[in-house]
């Protein structure tokens, strides 16, 4: 029989009686269940290895700043640790945390989009949308959209669901601004100094131009950094003058799609919501 010289050899230590040898171990004692001792000590370190591979996720994972970038860095297996099924928040309860971070969220402009509750069949949904896409979230965890705000979606919810997390209260006034209560840009007082230090490099050009030929040196020294004055000076104008231009463009495009969500009689086309219900057959992403 093949368990008599095979049987022997994955018997665990405890199985081996004090006076005997290894070789004198019977077909019965390695056919009578004893590999399940073994089965036992070797199913032990796959919880070790999970607790391990937990301990690096934590390490590496900033979770109270967890965003897009982190959450396409992570692989299946830490995704898997990190987020046990077992303690994670679902249901209504999860909804309503969802919706809570997400105002906060849309309050800080870290999203842009309008925030809706949904019903369909019975069950509520968070609906998220802009005039690029639209993110909607199921009692379970799952979200299905498209678009950038599908991106900024996804880590809000695995956030809501951890228990660990302690979601803000959103403010009172926390949907996106009108748009004529957008500034034309920002970043003033910058800009105000940029100026000052452009002033001084070109005064201080022309005064060495000046003096130079004044006193009629020979060297070319003097209007040598005069003239590097002057391009310093010259230079920082035009960024200051980019820079304003570049925030009255941005500020003027965030005013137009403001607008646009703000003033559209119904949801963009895009969105598989026909009034407060969601189309079942919508496609997720």
């Amino acid at each position: 029989m093949e368990d008599t010289s095979t049987g022997p050899e994955p018997e665990s230590r405890s199985a081996r009686a004090p006076s005997e040898s290894d070789g004198d171990a019977s077909p019965e004692e390695g056919s009578d269940g004893d590999p399940a001792p073994e089965d036992e000590s070797d199913g032990d370190s796959p919880p070790d290895d999970l607790d391990e591979l937990r301990e690096r996720v934590e390490a590496e994972y900033d979770f109270d700043d967890f965003g897009p970038s982190d959450m396409a860095r992570m692989s299946a297996e830490e995704w898997d640790a990190a987020f046990d099924p077992d303690t994670w928040i679902t249901g209504d309860r999860l909804l309503d945390r969802a919706e809570a971070e997400l105002k906060s969220r849309i309050a800080r402009r870290e999203v842009f989009g309008v925030l809706e509750r949904v019903r369909t069949d019975g069950e509520e949904r968070v609906l998220v949308y802009s005039d690029e896409g639209y993110a909607i979230v199921r009692p379970t965890g799952e979200v299905a959209g498209r678009g950038t705000i599908l991106r900024d979606v996804e880590p809000v919810v695995a956030l809501a669901s951890m228990e660990s997390y302690d979601v803000p209260e959103p403010p009172s006034d926390w949907s996106l601004p009108h748009p004529d209560a957008v500034p034309e840009g920002s970043g003033e007082f910058g800009n105000l100094m940029m100026q000052v230090i452009a002033a001084v490099q070109v005064l201080a050009g022309a005064a060495l131009l000046v003096a130079s030929f004044v006193t009629d040196l020979s060297t070319v020294v003097a209007p040598a950094i005069g003239i590097l004055f002057l391009l310093i000076g010259l230079f920082l104008f035009v960024m200051v003058a980019n820079a304003r231009l570049s925030d009255r463009f941005r500020a003027a495009e965030y005013r137009d799609r403001l607008r646009a969500l703000r003033e559209a009689k119904e949801r963009p086309d895009f969105v598989p919501v026909d009034g407060g219900t969601v189309d079942e057959d919508e496609p997720e992403e």
